[in-house]
């Protein structure tokens, strides 16, 4: 049966992990990774001007087409060549650079538990441990690649988010304007107005998705301790297939397998649920906020005071914003992942730290492994 994680366990799990990973930010060749972070950053924030430059692209290409001019049509096209290929040029980099850092996090980090579990031969203590659903191997294989990978890409989709909402407010701000809106007899005017509405729908959506998807990082830890746990017991049939275990134990093991096979389902179907319910939330956002931004350039429009072409720079631009201001609608999913795969990460180094209080046993006669010295991840 899974155990579902308690909140403070998880804390300090979480906690551990940071102790451990954080030390491939440190040390004497830990400079080459933060100048590749730089050129990461540098490469986000020329995607970015590539946007604002389309923004504008947008802009005059619509106002080409409203006012029929063949000429202007042209040098938009021809612009297009070049901007078309900058972006694409700075994706490829930008895939590169995040790819290389997840890869050498994950080697460091993986390296280090894998030297921390076999020291002393904790790899086998841990497993005379019966009340401990460890599963070491699906940590270690799994989880860092998650716990390493996701707060690169998280970081850079930040970093991205926040320059993108200073940029193009600026254009809802400057595009947009004022407007006057009608309350009995007198009008009531906005400054901004298109900021201001950037600004209360974004609220609501990420206030409806933080409801929604509260219970959705506990759900997706005890879904993985599940799998990892049906892994384990798909091993011990193995091992009665290979004569490592008696063949008396086949009818338990396969009972086991089977009562696995089924939580592990279970916890799928309570996954699906709430992933229905955090659909709900992004997949509405993602069809209402480009109608959005029009609805509220329309009248505008209507009235003389923007053109085409501002209205779908405008259109696009508050897209663009509330996407920033989105971030963790858009993320929540991938975020509940990681902070899944942190903690048990954390949660197996911390098994291994109870380990180093006890009397080291004889080693097992069915293993003699190399032992390394990985102060780094020990608490002492």
């Amino acid at each position: 049966m899974t155990i579902e994680p308690d909140e403070n366990g998880s804390s300090r799990a979480r906690s551990r992990f940071w102790q451990s990973a954080s030390g491939f930010w440190r040390g004497a060749s830990a400079w080459r990774v933060w100048v590749l972070c730089v050129l990461l950053v540098a490469v986000v924030i020329l995607q970015l001007y590539v946007q604002f430059r389309f923004n504008y692209w947008n802009r005059d290409f619509f106002d080409a087409l409203e006012s029929r001019d063949s000429a202007r049509l042209r040098g938009q096209a021809f612009l297009l060549v070049p901007l078309c290929i900058g972006s694409i040029t700075l994706a490829v980099a930008s895939v590169w650079g995040r790819m290389t850092v997840q890869r050498k996090w994950r080697e460091w980090l993986t390296g280090k538990v894998i030297d921390y579990w076999v020291e002393d031969d904790r790899y086998a203590r841990l497993a005379a441990v019966q009340s401990e659903q460890q599963i070491p191997e699906y940590r270690i294989a799994e989880d860092v690649r998650i716990a390493t990978d996701a707060p690169i890409d998280l970081a850079l989709g930040l970093v991205s988010a926040l320059l993108s909402a200073v940029i193009f407010i600026q254009v809802l701000w400057t595009v947009g304007g004022d407007i006057a809106l009608p309350v009995g007899s007198h009008s009531v005017r906005i400054p901004g107005y298109l900021v201001v509405g950037v600004a209360l729908y974004s609220s609501i959506v990420t206030i409806a998705m933080m409801t929604v998807g509260a219970p959705l990082t506990r759900l997706v830890q005890i879904k993985n301790q599940a799998e990892a746990e049906l892994i384990t017991a798909a091993h011990q049939l193995r091992d009665i297939g290979e004569g490592i275990a008696p063949q008396g134990q086949r009818p338990e093991v396969c009972r086991d397998l089977r009562s696995t096979l089924r939580t592990t389902m279970d916890q799928w179907r309570r996954l699906c649920w709430q992933l229905m319910r955090t659909t709900i939330v992004s997949h509405g956002n993602s069809l209402l906020a480009p109608i959005i931004g029009l609805v509220l350039c329309a009248p505008k429009f209507l009235s003389g005071a923007m053109t085409l072409g501002e209205l779908t720079q405008a259109a696009a631009a508050f897209t663009l914003v509330q996407a920033s201001f989105n971030w963790i609608v858009d993320n929540y999913g991938r975020i509940a992942d990681w902070m899944s795969s942190l903690g048990r990460v954390g949660s197996l180094l911390l098994s291994l730290d109870r380990l180093n209080r006890e009397t080291p046993p004889q080693q097992a006669e069915s293993a003699t492994l190399p032992t390394g010295s990985v102060k780094l991840l020990s608490r002492e």
